[in-house]
């Protein structure tokens, strides 16, 4: 099969490799009909994850149908169409039991793209496949449900819900990429009164009013202004930046929530000579999809509507490109890019 394969910083190439093969019995094997890049995989190439092996195909996020399943697989068979959650969950172990999948200790987690073989390929093996798909509906879109895999459920997750998004409060979302712009319309669920964006990319902030945001400035006067008045009750930081973290801090008002969901990369100056008395609760964490399946219904019926994410599709061999258009998005406006098999 073809595979973005990993062979270092700033090195990946599309490349002839085997077909992966079931090599536990709580395996799946799934043909890859659509998949997507994350700013994670960006990390990645620049060399950020040294944990990432040169040889590994790059990818975590995919949409398939599963063509052989192992023995200990119950819940799958052959010709089932599933979403291939970011996550692989044993489904056993004290993290799984209590729906912390993504800190799974019984050989799960993060997994997929930096550990072991990932999804931008033409076939994926899916670890513990039970507990890490989801049955794709014959009605819901490969490119709404490709989101399922993890933006959808990051931005719920550890934005909306780790920043107990409530009615009525202000929120503020730093930084306007694929992530930051899905906390945009899941937080929307909650009838907050304003969702503000910040962001320094004008095709983004752009992007940002037309999904649904209130606002979408610059950073500068708005945060002044937030940092001077009342302030923002909820601040999801979805840029990743130390910048982005401290523009976080100033505009939160006392009292109120910041969630952590970018991934940082650098440290981040924490000044707790400003915020020690403001009774501030920060929020880190990693995306579980538990969520998934509740989140998958509200696309399905309408509830959310995603569809504006995607503003690329390429066919699944033009890769390489697909991680230029993605990586220049501040840039253009590009967000999700999906690939398709052809």
């Amino acid at each position: 099969m073809r595979a973005l394969v990993y062979h270092g910083p700033a090195q990946a190439s599309w490349d002839m490799v085997p077909d992966p093969v079931i090599e536990e019995a709580t395996d799946a094997v799934v043909r890859v009909d659509a998949t997507t890049i994350c700013g994670s995989d960006l990390h990645i190439l620049r060399g950020d994850l040294p944990e990432v092996k040169p040889g590994t195909v790059l990818g975590h996020e995919a949409v398939g149908e599963v063509v052989e399943v192992g023995g200990d697989v119950h819940d799958l068979r052959p010709g089932d169409q599933v979403i291939v959650s970011s996550v692989s969950a044993c489904g056993h172990c004290q993290a799984c039991r209590d729906t912390v999948l993504g800190q799974c200790c019984g050989g799960g987690g993060r997994i997929l793209g930096s550990l072991i073989n990932g999804t931008q390929a033409e076939l994926v093996r899916v670890p513990f496949a039970d507990f890490s798909t989801h049955r794709l509906p014959s009605n819901l879109p490969l490119d709404d449900a490709v989101l399922l895999s993890e933006v959808l459920p990051t931005a719920y997750e550890v934005g909306v819900r780790n920043g107990h998004v409530s009615p009525g409060d202000l929120v503020v979302v730093v930084g306007a990429g694929p992530v930051g712009l899905a906390a945009v319309i899941v937080s929307r669920l909650f009838s907050p009164r304003r969702t503000i964006v910040v962001d320094h990319s004008a095709a983004r902030l752009e992007a940002a009013l037309h999904i649904g945001a209130d606002a979408a400035e610059l950073p500068g006067k708005m945060i002044a202004e937030l940092s001077e008045g009342h302030g923002a009750d909820v601040v999801i930081e979805a840029s990743g930046e130390p910048d982005g973290f401290v523009l976080s801090t100033r505009a939160v008002r006392t009292g109120g929530h910041i969630a952590t969901i970018g991934a940082h990369g650098r440290p981040a100056t924490l000044h707790l000579e400003s915020l020690w008395r403001k009774n501030v609760t920060i929020s880190t964490g990693q995306v579980d999809t538990s969520s998934t399946p509740w989140l998958m219904e509200l696309v399905r019926y309408g509830r959310l509507q995603v569809s504006r994410l995607v503003t690329q599709t390429l066919a699944l061999d033009r890769m390489q490109d697909a991680y230029d258009v993605f990586s220049h998005g501040p840039a253009t406006g590009a967000l999700k890019v999906v690939l398709h098999r052809e």
